[in-house]
């Protein structure tokens, strides 16, 4: 029987209106409130030069205060904070180029891909078949042997197949939602990546800068201590030195000398690192980054009130996992869709004769239409099973988003502790290094006075460079914990951005 073309249109719009309005199986998403209790950021306080009783220095309290609140601003685009250009470069090259970066844009590629054939399931499925059979069937077969002759018959046949299948129960609606779920992960993966690269970026930065001036720390000692062996190297050669002293000044030297090419070889790989990060040839960016600057890079005192929970959920890694549990929601209405009936539409229009030329005649022409469902009825547990093991996976996926928001609130902390307490290591490093400076003039009169052999001395100059490197590695690591703050708390993002996915109409086929 033929259908008329705006008899299947017709049809087709029916259902798919019918579809629309009928409830799809299976829980519906509702994003989890998940509450964490509110308890004080520990903070350390900005060190003044007052002392507590125990002996540590006393936190700021009031307008003594001078850190600034930490915005959302200065979170978005955390690496202007530093006023350094070539770390703003390097930073929007990585984005660009780096490798890692790209391999998850890419995958975001293969999950929008993967949603736009999940929406293939709502169409009809139509399919193109051709063929040219010759049929013999010999006297003695079966079907012939009564006949007493042979049967000779070419058939040629060419047409369209079609099948739609109804989605009442709502399968293939759960499953164009978790295409849809795990597409926005994908994205927010995307974020998640660009987040950590940034910061990895940054890290390495600071860490190289920290480097080349813990260089620069030895060898400014490396010059004093060797202008210390040449005057006491003179007067032995003139015969009024000691002769000891000299051997103790030279193995100082010899120490601090050993103590610059592990920090070359440091500072090379971090420059190999930083090329890696900006998908650059290991190497291509010595020229660049050979010079540090004369100056630290540390940023005015930052202050962290709270941590707004809206701002965790807002982490992209958090919302990866949100995201994912959406995805594992709408599987179980997949998986439990399988217990009811599936209903189709299959249709086949096409032209069949025995003979070539009589194919494009009106006569060859044929057709059916109609309805057809399946429905399982026993499969030995496997539905059953099937939707089990789903549910299990969404509960995991529950745990797992509880887990992402709980880790997200212990980094940001974790970092606010080092950051805040950091500073209070720097400050009594400071004072360390001018009495260490001090140290070092005063045993040196002590021992041109006769006063003090020349142990003294040495003893001084080691502490200065230690306590010297220290301050600096401080210095440095100050920048660092900021940079874990900023990234704990979703740095590179703008919170209420959503991640654009394209609607599927809009994407090239």
């Amino acid at each position: 029987m033929l259908i008329k073309k705006s008899q299947m249109v017709f049809v087709a719009a029916i259902s798919a209106v019918g579809c629309s309005m009928l409830p799809s199986v299976g829980p519906d998403y509702e994003k989890p409130e998940t509450e964490l209790p509110h308890y004080p950021l520990y903070d350390a306080g900005y060190p003044t030069t007052n002392r507590l009783d125990s002996g540590e220095y006393k936190p700021a309290i009031g307008g003594e205060d001078i850190r600034q609140n930490i915005t959302t601003n200065d979170i978005r685009n955390w690496w202007s904070s530093f006023n350094d250009a070539i770390l703003d470069d390097l930073v929007k090259v990585s984005v660009s180029n780096n490798i890692s970066f790209l391999m998850a844009q890419e995958r975001l590629e293969a999950s929008r891909w993967a949603l736009l054939g999940a929406y293939a399931a709502y169409f009809p499925h139509v399919g193109v078949s051709g063929a040219a059979t010759r049929l013999e069937k010999g006297k003695n077969t079966s079907s012939m042997w009564s006949s007493g002759r042979k049967l000779h018959q070419d058939v040629f046949a060419g047409g369209f197949d079609a099948t739609w299948e109804i989605d009442i129960f709502g399968g293939t609606r759960r499953a164009t939602e978790a295409a849809w779920a795990e597409a926005e992960a994908a994205g927010w993966s995307v974020v998640d990546a660009q987040v950590s690269l940034t910061a990895e970026v940054g890290s390495q930065y600071i860490a190289l800068r920290t480097t080349q001036q813990r260089t620069k720390v030895a060898r400014d000692n490396l010059k004093l201590q060797n202008e210390t062996y040449d005057i006491l190297k003179s007067r032995l050669d003139s015969g009024i030195g000691d002769e000891l002293a000299v051997s103790q000044s030279k193995y100082v030297v010899d120490q601090t000398l050993a103590a610059i090419p592990p920090l070359l070889a440091e500072e090379a790989a971090l420059k190999n690192s930083i090329a890696i990060l900006t998908g650059e040839v290991p190497g291509a960016l010595d020229a660049v980054l050979d010079k540090c600057p004369d100056r630290d890079w540390l940023v005015p005192p930052m202050k962290l009130g709270n941590i707004p929970l809206d701002m965790i959920r807002a982490r992209p890694d958090v919302r990866v996992a949100e995201r994912q549990l959406a995805a594992e929601v709408a599987y179980v209405g997949v998986a439990r869709s399988k217990w009811y009936p599936k209903l189709y539409i299959n249709g086949s229009l096409g032209l069949e004769a025995v003979h070539p030329d009589k194919l494009l005649n009106r006569d060859a022409l044929t057709g059916s239409i109609g309805p057809a469902f399946s429905w399982p009825i026993f499969q030995g547990g496997n539905i059953y099973a099937g939707v089990k093991a789903q549910e299990a996976r969404m509960r995991e996926k529950i745990l797992n988003y509880e887990s992402a928001l709980q880790n997200a609130y212990g980094e940001v902390r974790n970092a606010y502790a080092s950051y805040t307490h950091e500073y209070h290591r720097y400050q009594a490093l400071q004072g360390a290094v001018k009495a260490a400076q001090d140290a070092v003039n005063i045993a040196k009169d002590l021992y041109k006075n006769g006063l003090k052999d020349f142990t003294a001395v040495i003893d001084a100059q080691r502490s200065l460079l230690t306590l010297a490197e220290s301050l600096v590695v401080s210095r440095g690591q100050i920048s660092q914990e900021l940079i874990k703050l900023y990234k704990a708390l979703g740095g590179g993002i703008v919170f209420d951005e959503e991640v654009e996915l394209p609607e599927v109409s809009e994407m090239e086929i």
